[in-house]
């Protein structure tokens, strides 16, 4: 017997170290820099810098708050050109206030630009997901990208930035209608990384996404992690290369349905462009 409660006490007190360090960890965002090289990019673009924030989840009894305050203090430290937002942002009305204090205080200097995710637009498994006021974003000087594309001048240079959201349906190879040919950087912002399967081969220079959440919670195997919040995914997070464009995946900055992440801590990442001449 006392051996029995001795082993029940300490499966109790690793499960609650386990709890007490997921929810550390999902406050404990990581700030990357990444350099990613674009084949065809002008060299007077080289350099250029946007900054990749993803899955805010707001409203939620969490620490997405201050996950996405400390993104945005990173952030604002270094002058950047485009920060783009790749959707979820809210989860809960109640975050509202929260969402438009962040974007107020990014102030890159070609915009802020974002999509809607799954969340946002009530197409999830959460039953008390809220869908997200477009206004809310578009007040505080953000850009809202519904399947329409905006352009930036950048040193004599076209800059073209297209979003994509849920209203597509299964029609995701349509966004590849939306690109320029004659832009010299093409960047898309999109909620779903599965979205380079469905696009022809070069139809973007950049594809920007989240939804997966780095897994969210992961369980070390010898072999590999098993990543609890999606099952399986092609592309779980970080750079690829891909027949559509180069991809950056964003782990995200909150969590959806319980308050805790586990080998997936969340992320704010600087990509800077560098040209094959660089």
């Amino acid at each position: 017997m006392a051996r029995r409660a001795a082993a029940v006490a300490g499966a109790a007190a690793a499960a609650a170290g386990v709890l007490g360090w997921s929810l550390f960890e999902s406050q404990w965002v990581e700030f990357q820099v990444e350099e990613v090289e674009l084949p065809g990019l002008p060299p007077e673009l080289d350099g250029l810098t946007i900054v990749h924030l993803s899955d805010f989840h707001l409203g939620t009894i969490s620490f997405n708050r201050r996950a996405l305050e400390r993104a945005v203090r990173w952030a604002s430290e270094e002058p950047c050109d485009i920060v783009a937002i790749t959707g979820d942002l809210l989860s809960r009305r109640r975050g509202e206030p929260q969402l438009e204090e962040a974007v107020a205080a990014l102030e890159p200097r070609l915009g802020v630009f974002a999509v809607l995710g799954n969340h946002d637009v009530e197409v999830t498994r959460d039953p008390f997901s809220q869908p997200t006021d477009a206004s809310v974003v578009e007040n505080v000087g953000a850009v809202l990208l519904e399947n329409d594309s905006v352009r930036r001048t950048v040193k004599g240079k076209s800059v073209q930035i297209v979003g994509g959201d849920q209203s597509l349906g299964p029609y995701w190879s349509s966004l590849a209608k939306l690109a320029d040919p004659e832009a010299d950087l093409r960047i898309l912002l999109f909620h779903f990384p599965d979205v380079v399967r469905y696009l022809p081969a070069g139809a973007f220079d950049l594809v920007l996404a989240g939804h997966l959440h780095g897994g969210q919670i992961c369980i070390p195997t010898p072999r590999r992690k098993v990543r609890l919040e999606h099952l399986r995914a092609e592309h779980w997070e970080g750079l690829h290369r891909t027949p559509a464009g180069v991809l950056h995946v964003s782990r995200g900055l909150g969590t959806s349905f319980v308050p805790f992440r586990f080998l997936a801590r969340p992320e704010a990442t600087r990509l800077v462009l560098r040209s094959a001449a660089h």
